[in-house]
């Protein structure tokens, strides 16, 4: 089928929205904000050339996530649909190729997605790097911890918005994987529906010496019984103190509700007073990375610091061919460099690329998996595997 791919425009989005809901469900009616033109959010289509008709679409966030504690460029993927009528054919690859070109074009070095068919995106070169987690805990499990002195407890409000994301920067930054929360979608007004955020009826701030430490945001939702549930959107501190005393106001909802689901960012100020080995269940959303521009990724992110050496190995990849060639890595005192050489004994695709470079495998992990071919050592490929294991908070 003759395709013509392009950018949508405002005219272009109650259709688009309409495939959507034929392939995630929801309601007939556009939310605002689906008919909305948002500030670095590239939405693309494709059109039958007989017909003109949309066939498929596919949503690009143009935003930035830490790796090495420093912001990447990134492609963020979400709302891939095609018609029932032409399933199969091609559509989502046409597509999400021209996405990534575009990407490409722009500077992006890393895209991330939540796939809701796994092989058809490591069909192009995305790779599962680790899973949106959350614990589902019983707030009468919840230790009861009071707030420790020096700890200031209050009610937050709109005017905490800059506060609440400087805090989260400051935890993030830390991890590898987490969104910036900075630029494009993230400065949208907030809606009057919802003035603390998405998501969010419930704001608790905690300060030490005046400086907020603590953010803790979730909805209340319905009812007291038994199937009464809090749902937080974030519980982050930069002290153990925030963190108990925060933990401490989710405890204190043990009489009217039942359970609570937080998200985790493991290794965290918070993980370590939750009491995750009560968990009742874990969020199992798993994400993908794909790596945009290899050479653009290691120089962009950081790398540990104690890390030092050189690998060299060939990559084939024909969705993003600028990524296939032979390449040498080094790495020194926290900076990266890919440059071209000669042909390598170690070979990978894109998908075991992405496994590597994100920390989410090991040299010989992806060897075992098929993802390493050839005669070098795979497990000399631990240099370029060498950050923590990816971690995300936020689903798109």
């Amino acid at each position: 089928m003759p395709l013509t791919i392009r950018e949508m425009t405002a005219d272009d989005l109650a259709e688009a929205w309409t495939l959507g809901r034929w392939a995630f469900g929801g309601p007939a009616e556009a939310p605002p904000r689906a008919l909305a033109v948002l500030p670095e959010t590239h939405r693309w289509g494709a059109y039958d050339d007989a017909t003109g008709r949309l066939v498929g679409k596919v949503t690009d966030h143009e935003e930035n996530s830490w790796w090495g504690g420093r912001q990447v460029p990134s492609a963020d993927i979400s709302g891939v649909a095609v018609a029932p009528e032409v399933r199969g054919g091609g559509v989502a690859r046409t597509l999400l190729t021209a996405a990534l070109t575009a990407a490409r074009d722009r500077g992006a070095a890393v895209s991330a997605l939540y796939p809701t068919v796994s092989a058809a995106y490591r069909s192009l070169g995305w790779e599962i790097t680790g899973l949106l987690g959350s614990a589902v805990l019983d707030t009468a499990a919840l230790p009861v911890l009071r707030a420790p002195e020096g700890v200031v407890l209050r009610p937050g409000t709109p005017a905490d918005r800059a506060a609440v994301v400087d805090l989260y920067e400051q935890v993030a930054r830390g991890f590898d994987g987490p969104l910036s929360r900075r630029g494009g979608r993230w400065e949208l007004p907030a809606r009057d529906e919802q003035p603390l955020g998405d998501g969010v009826d419930l704001l608790t701030l905690a300060e030490q010496d005046g400086v907020v430490t603590g953010v803790l945001g979730y909805e209340r939702g319905r009812g007291y019984g038994a199937e009464a549930a809090l749902d937080v959107s974030d519980l982050l501190a930069t002290t153990p103190a925030a963190a108990r005393a925060l933990v401490d106001v989710l405890a204190g909802w043990r009489t009217v509700t039942r359970t609570v689901d937080v998200p985790l960012l493991l290794g965290d100020a918070v993980s370590g007073v939750l009491p995750l080995e009560r968990a009742t269940a874990r969020g199992t959303q798993v994400f993908m990375h794909r790596l945009v521009d290899a050479e653009r990724a290691v120089a962009a992110r950081g790398w540990p610091s104690q890390a030092r050496g050189a690998v060299s190995f060939t990559v084939v990849d024909e969705v993003a061919p600028w990524n296939s060639g032979s390449w040498r890595l080094e790495l020194d005192a926290g900076e990266g460099r890919l440059t071209r050489t000669d042909a390598a004994d170690r070979v990978l695709g894109p998908r075991g690329l992405a496994l590597l470079w994100t920390g989410a495998g090991s040299g010989r992990g992806a060897a075992t998996a098929g993802l390493v071919t050839g005669p070098g050592d795979p497990a000399a490929l631990d240099l370029l595997a060498c950050g923590q294991a990816p971690q995300l908070r936020d689903y798109f």
